[in-house]
């Protein structure tokens, strides 16, 4: 993974990361190896700084597109 690949996970919202979590298709290249990693890690982070704002997100994104 690049560094400029981490910052861009980094700048992502708890929103975008949740959106692109929930609605990326199986096997999609941003949820493989070490970007796949950092990317479930950042999402976990951001939950346990404000879960609340978690949870907001994934009610306004429901489960369809």
């Amino acid at each position: 993974m690049t560094p400029e690949t981490k910052a861009q996970i980094d700048s992502y919202g708890v929103y975008r990361l949740l959106h692109d979590n929930r609605f990326a298709p199986i096997g999609d290249p941003r949820f493989q190896g070490e970007e796949g990693e950092y990317r479930m890690k950042r999402l976990a982070e951001v939950r346990a700084q404000d879960n609340d704002a978690y949870v907001r997100a994934s009610k306004d994104m429901g489960w369809t597109r």
